[in-house]
């Protein structure tokens, strides 16, 4: 689960973490009023107007935008409220933008040998170590997967102990390590250890600042200027203000969709639907499609259960996506009977109902069971044959790709 950048401020702030004054807009009129919120007691009125998006890229894209009047900002927010968001990070036609940040500018203190005082801070975990890890660099307020892949050596990484998390001299050294120095290093690592605590207590995967900065002077204090959370699903039982913070609009509507059945379905860019029951076997369903030439079109394992109700749900996620060309059932019976999944995977097939109203499965469909009573249940397929047409029984995982790919 993500969530937009001025929630991840909020989050900061609640843990103590200094970042600058904001608040959301939803409309072009309410712009102005925001840009005098944002700039009241500045010398020099200076905001900053951000597309609150579950995406990143959005400086290039022209969705961060420095303002320094009302009309200013008002011609930010039209932009940006009335054109659709298009990154790397985006798909293809862009993401519609229905929230602002507008925030106070922060003065950026200049580095000495050139650039500005900005750094990256993230933490999250580090499968080859199996450990949390602090990552941090000065290469701040750009994108840090291009750093690590020209600079690995810009990148400082620090690993969190598994109980107490990050202790206080180890930010002190990565602090000391960015070139921090007097009282920016204390201000520094104290940030370090409070977004370890905050990741560590709201169970992130990741939390990140970028860019976290030194301001110029009077003010002169390190501050969190950007915020980037993602959350484990698995853990957010826990954390119910978390999960109140989710926005279903920027979700793939058919993972939102699955999640309410207790289905685990992740879009991919194929056009070959899989079904497949056991996250081990999906993982080996995809494979093996792509070894046969195709291209799977998501992941969705719908657990050890594998009932009519669930598949019924899942057939009509998987051919809810328009680059759907066919469809590979693969269950391996276990706790369930095949006979009865294969019932259950006729019954769902006749019942269908199409986009154009139409009963019944128009793409092909290739299934292969095994398990208990795994005779009886290709017998039930078989026999099938005539009321889904479109419909085949593969005997392998094997036959079972080939069949699809080659229908497709």
């Amino acid at each position: 689960m993500k969530i937009y950048e001025h929630q991840g401020r909020d989050l900061l702030a609640s843990y103590g973490i200094p970042v600058p004054s904001g608040q959301v807009i939803d409309s072009i009129d309410a712009a102005a009023g925001a840009f005098k919120a944002a700039t009241a007691g500045q010398a020099k009125a200076l905001a900053v107007v951000k597309a609150q998006v579950h995406a990143g890229g959005r400086g290039k894209a022209g969705f961060v935008k420095l303002v320094n009047s009302p009309a200013e900002a008002e011609a930010a927010a039209r932009f940006m409220l009335t054109n659709r968001m298009t990154s790397p990070q985006t798909p293809p036609e862009g993401l519609e933008v229905t929230k602002l940040l507008m925030a106070s500018a922060v003065d950026i203190a200049d580095r000495a040998g050139g650039g500005k005082e900005e750094f990256y801070l993230a933490i999250t975990t580090d499968r080859k170590s199996r450990r949390n890890i602090l990552i941090a660099s000065r290469e701040g307020g750009v994108e840090i997967e291009q750093v690590a892949h020209d600079r690995p050596e810009a990148i400082i990484k620090e690993p969190l102990h598994p109980i107490v998390g990050l202790q206080a001299f180890q930010a002190r050294n990565v602090a000391a390590k960015l070139g921090l120095k007097g009282k920016h290093i204390g201000q520094a690592a104290d940030i370090m250890v409070k977004l370890s605590r905050l990741y560590i207590e709201k169970d992130c995967t990741l939390a990140e600042i970028n860019p976290l900065v030194i301001t110029s002077a009077p003010d002169d204090r390190v501050v969190a200027i950007d915020a980037k959370f993602s959350f484990d699903d698995n853990g957010l039982f826990r954390h119910k203000d978390i999960t109140s913070l989710a926005d279903a609009k920027e979700e793939n509507p058919y993972e939102v969709r699955a999640q309410k059945f207790g289905l685990t379905y992740i879009a991919l860019d194929g056009n070959i639907g899989c079904l497949v029951n056991g996250a081990g076997l999906a993982m080996a369903t995809m494979d093996i499609i792509k070894l046969h030439g195709g291209d799977p079109a998501n992941f969705l394992d719908v657990g050890g259960g594998a009932t009519e109700e669930a598949v019924t749900e899942a057939f009509g996620i998987i051919l809810s996506d328009p680059k759907v060309k066919g469809v590979l059932v693969n269950i391996f019976g276990g706790i369930m009977r095949c006979d009865v999944i294969a019932q259950g995977i006729i019954n769902a097939a006749t019942k269908f109902k199409n986009p154009d109203g139409s009963i019944g499965f128009k793409v092909p469909l290739v299934v292969r069971l095994e398990g208990t009573n795994v005779d009886a249940g290709r017998k039930l397929l078989d026999e099938a044959r005539a009321k889904i047409p479109t419909m085949q029984a593969a005997t392998d995982l094997t036959d079972a790709a080939a069949k699809v790919c080659k229908a497709v």
